[in-house]
């Protein structure tokens, strides 16, 4: 897995960054989503690589391997801000001033907060299944709170999903049914195992959906209301298998009032495409990079 990529822990502004990077050329971050790690994307990182990227794949803050700081009411240190930063702080240790950045899931949260906040940095941004912060929580009818439920669920402040993930983390995360090793690739499985086991990254993975209903929603909210755009050419990624497009319609269309340039297209695939079609995925992405 990863051959020829360099996997270290590297401090960032004083909070553990585990990453894996290789290749050489433009460079680019790939941002993984809940419950994943950055091995999520080793069927597609070597293909960028191989196609002239130099390819960075962090845990973010709290997923994996990475640094899960003491939270605060306002969940302020697992804000996509924070996040952001942090990405950018990453880069610059690894010598990258200018890059591009490609996020699914909850990673693509990070990676549209990093090309808003640090629009001199992110020369192109990518974002996989998902729609921003306040689209989401302003569209949320019934289907949506039926279907994504588990949003106000690990929102709670007693904490109620810590002690059912944690009882039973296995069946919670459907290790051995839906993302078994054959689905996931038996190392990024052991990588998955390893970090829904622990209970320190499970709470901090949920304080990350606890800034997502507040603190990232206000940021989200300012910037719109103060007219910011993403500055720099923005691609949209959804898997036609997933319910992107019954949620929100064609997301090209709910990007476009963010972007100043917005494409996008659907992809064959379940939700975790990067470890269901990383062939076409990997091509998408070279051929909007390049």
């Amino acid at each position: 897995m990863f051959e020829d990529f360099v996997l270290k822990e590297l401090d960032v502004a004083g909070i553990r960054t585990r990453v894996r990077y290789g290749g050489s050329g433009p460079a680019v971050v790939l941002l993984h989503g809940h419950p994943r790690t950055h091995t999520t994307w080793y069927a597609v990182a070597p293909r960028l690589a191989d196609a002239g990227f130099t390819v960075v794949c962090p845990d973010l803050r709290g997923y994996g391997g990475s640094g899960k700081p003491v939270t605060d009411a306002d969940h302020t240190p697992y804000s996509k801000r924070a996040m952001a930063a942090e990405v950018v702080g990453l880069m610059e240790v690894l010598g990258h001033q200018r890059f591009a950045v490609v996020g699914h899931d909850r990673g693509s949260y990070v990676a549209y907060r990093t090309a808003l906040d640090h629009p001199d940095r992110v020369a192109k941004l990518v974002v996989m299944d998902g729609v921003p912060v306040v689209e989401a929580l302003e569209r949320c009818g019934s289907e949506f709170a039926a279907a994504w439920w588990h949003w106000w669920f690990f929102a709670q402040s007693a904490k109620p999903a810590e002690r059912v993930i944690c009882a039973d983390p296995e069946t919670w995360y459907e290790a051995w049914t839906k993302n078994t090793p054959q689905a996931l690739g038996p190392e990024n499985h052991a990588d998955f195992l390893a970090a829904i086991r622990n209970p320190a990254t499970v709470h901090a993975m949920l304080e990350d959906y606890r800034a997502g209903i507040g603190i990232d929603r206000h940021n989200d909210e300012a910037d719109r209301a103060a007219g910011r755009r993403i500055e720099c050419p923005t691609l949209a990624l959804w898997s036609t298998d997933d319910d992107l497009e019954r949620l929100y319609g064609d997301p090209v269309e709910v990007w476009r009032s963010w972007c100043h340039q917005v494409e996008g297209h659907g992809i064959k695939s379940g939700h975790h495409m990067a470890e269901q079609a990383p062939e076409e995925l990997a091509n998408s992405l070279s051929a909007f990079l390049g």
